[in-house]
């Protein structure tokens, strides 16, 4: 296991009061216990995070974050609308815990309330990935090789967007490709600045199975979230 040599780390888990897609979602129970409890308390158990923060504009939403043992810093509407920039939220955080405790982190890990089963493994391994490589960020990802045979549509025809050589080939013959999840971000408020985000030069991937990078976006994500914790038990 690598030491994590006197660097600060930071959790942020960004968490708007407002939702298009389920009302109320980041507190909606899920599996007995309010959405962002389960990023709260993956967080705080991990060995490496100094510091767990919550940003959220919602009043509910902070007292629950309270209550499992996070930290809250209010943000103000203007960061809170649906086109909201993440940076502008984690930027936020950054200046406001620097201002208040003259705390700054040399490493942050930002963490979605929508990803329920992330694991504190997840995030431990992740950390570690981002500490040992040469990399800039590490970012959560999720296999996902049935994008080659994605299609777009034109004058009512499908059309094949990676060729049509890879419909020709098996599941299991094609080339290995990757998508984000929304689990885990890793990266450092310098490279932030650089980049405007986690994607960069030199990111490196933390490949989860598709049981642990489910993404709460709908009704169906709950149900599977729900089905896939009552197996876990």
């Amino acid at each position: 296991m690598i030491e994590k040599n006197n660097q600060k780390i930071l959790a942020i888990i960004p968490a708007r009061g407002g939702s298009k897609g389920i009302p109320r979602k980041n507190i909606r129970l899920l599996a007995g216990k309010p959405l962002i409890a389960y990023s709260i308390e993956t967080a705080l158990k991990s060995r490496y995070i100094d510091k767990v923060v919550v940003s959220t504009d919602d009043e509910e939403i902070a007292e629950i974050a309270k209550k499992y043992g996070a930290q809250v810093i209010k943000r103000p509407g203007k960061l809170a609308r649906d086109k909201s920039p993440t940076l502008d939220t984690i930027k936020h955080v950054l200046e406001t815990l620097e201002k208040n405790e003259n705390y700054i982190p040399n490493i942050i890990i930002l963490l979605q309330p929508t990803s329920p089963l992330r694991s504190t493994e997840d995030i431990n391994n992740a950390i570690e990935l981002f500490l040992n490589e040469d990399c800039e960020s590490v970012v959560g990802v999720c296999e996902n090789v049935n994008l080659y045979w994605s299609f777009r549509v034109e004058d009512g025809h499908m059309k094949p967007i990676f060729g049509k050589k890879y419909l020709k080939m098996r599941r299991q013959d094609l080339p290995r490709i990757y998508a984000p999840n929304g689990a885990i971000f890793v990266s450092t408020p310098q490279i932030l600045n650089i980049y405007g985000g986690f994607y960069c030069d030199k990111t490196v991937p933390y490949v989860m199975p598709p049981e642990r990078s489910v993404d709460i976006d709908n009704e169906e994500d709950f149900i599977l979230a729900e089905i896939l914790m009552s197996g876990a038990r």
